[in-house]
């Protein structure tokens, strides 16, 4: 018996756990269809119209966020006020009801991989080596990696295998780096040999994922350190190297869990799934975090039809008791949601105000697993939270969230600064040296890299444009 319950137990535990993660991993219109759909399936659950806040579950005024928890927590505080609100503020941040649409629209950018590769390399290709650039991206597959050997683009295109070689090497380095890699560890190295150029690489990183990536997801470290005349200590801290900065599946590190972009076009608006503004919209008030939770009222399980389990038919009961487990499991989850969203707005809003408060130059480099660390949640969960969501910043711009993790931005935007100032095209060499000379470390071909994803040609061919 003990051990049925415990089954039962664990069973509830890990639905809860999956379909919290599920639903974690959802957009605000995503959620909202998966709300609809549950409404229209299942009778068990219902939607009590009223405007009640998410948080507190006090009754909401007809229009604007909760009047408790959109407060700070006392006049003094810089705090960021972070607090789930419901979908009838989405567009204001000052909830003025459902009708209010912005003066000026945001479009959504619809852009592939493809595309966005061939932009930043265009520049450093040349014009013949484009057309082949573009057969190349268009035979990668959803991670990113090529579908076509280097032999048969060369036979298709009547040029060497080493020229086409040249051409994925450059294309490997662009953003996301390792794209275009015939398979895992070779984007994961060309990964190794880009940070290399900024930050220290443990020794054996490149022998232990060109040799024994399999035998590392298996925590064989020991096995690998006889292999490669070293000790387990050094092996694990290369597997920790390698979870935390390198990605395998180089198209993920863009476009999340959504491997195939929406193409159609139809989105008139590009609806942010979070709101950043300050508070009665002064500057010098905390910046208040609205995260949209898409639902114009309570969910609730429908109590007539739990008094109704007790006298239906004993064939039906067990379906209508599973309706009822189903309905109480959504609401669940999604205050689990919830919750995990504004945990990691809270650390998201401190730890990157300068740059929403100041712009692109003042980024912090974040990664995923730092944040995991200090929520004491596991990386996955965080990339979940993030993964193709949208943040509308104070000055009413829209971007992913996932660029809070974008450790180039601040340095990429310095060099666009650099190279709009500039009396004579400078180099790369010489924008090395400049950002040196502000404590800047920086190799010159990661500046060759951020100006090409910033669309900017290379310094004798600005020369050629201004002349």
């Amino acid at each position: 018996m003990f051990q049925n319950q415990w089954q039962q137990t664990t069973t509830h535990t890990s639905a809860h756990l999956a379909q919290t993660m599920t639903l974690l991993s959802l957009t605000a219109a995503e959620l909202q269809q998966k709300i609809d759909s549950e409404l229209a399936n299942n009778p068990a659950l219902e939607l009590v119209e009223e405007r009640r806040c998410p948080m507190c579950k006090r009754l909401l005024p007809p229009t604007g966020p909760c009047p408790i928890c959109s407060q700070p927590k006392s006049e003094d505080s810089e705090d960021p006020i972070v607090f789930i609100s419901p979908r009838e503020d989405f567009y204001t941040g000052s909830g003025t009801g459902t009708s209010e649409v912005p003066d000026e629209p945001f479009a959504s950018e619809m852009i592939d991989l493809p595309t966005y590769v061939l932009k930043q390399a265009a520049a450093d290709l040349r014009v013949e080596d484009r057309l082949i650039a573009a057969y190349i991206l268009n035979h990668l597959d959803e991670d990113g990696f090529l579908t076509i050997t280097p032999i048969e683009v060369a036979r298709y295109h009547h040029i060497l295998p080493s020229e086409v070689q040249e051409i994925i090497e450059l294309l490997k380095r662009c953003d996301p780096i390792g794209v275009c890699s015939a398979h895992p560890a070779e984007a994961m190295l060309a990964q190794v040999e880009s940070l290399a150029e900024s930050i220290e690489i443990p020794p054996l990183t490149r022998e232990v994922i060109q040799d024994f990536l399999p035998k590392v997801s298996q925590h064989h470290f020991s096995d690998i350190a006889r292999a490669l005349k070293s000790n387990t200590q050094q092996i694990q801290l290369v597997a920790n190297f390698i979870s935390e900065n390198l990605n395998p599946f180089p198209a993920r590190a863009h476009w999340g869990d959504v491997r195939n972009p929406n193409t159609s076009g139809s989105e008139a608006f590009h609806q942010p799934d979070v709101l950043i503004y300050y508070l009665n919209e002064n500057p010098a008030n905390p910046l208040v975090v609205e995260i949209i939770l898409p639902v114009r009222g309570t969910l609730k399980v429908n109590q007539l039809f739990k008094d109704t389990l007790k006298t239906v038919e004993e064939e039906h009961a067990v379906e209508w008791k599973e309706d009822i487990e189903k309905a109480s499991l959504l609401i669940k989850c999604i205050q689990q949601r919830s919750n995990a969203m504004k945990l990691l707005m809270e650390q998201l809003v401190v730890l990157q105000k300068d740059y929403i408060v100041s712009g692109d130059k003042n980024m912090v480099p974040l990664t995923r697993a730092k944040i995991a660390e200090e929520l004491g949640l596991h990386e996955s969960t965080i990339s979940r939270a993030v993964s193709g969501k949208t943040i509308q910043l104070p000055n009413k711009k829209i971007v992913p969230m996932a660029i809070f993790f974008d450790r180039s931005l601040s340095l990429r935007t310095i060099i666009k600064e650099m190279i709009e100032r500039e009396d004579r095209p400078l180099s790369d060499s010489e924008i090395k040296e400049k950002l040196e000379e502000d404590g800047v470390s920086i190799a010159r071909r990661t500046v060759a890299k951020y100006r090409s994803m910033e669309g900017i040609l290379p310094a004798h061919l600005r020369s050629n444009a201004k002349s």
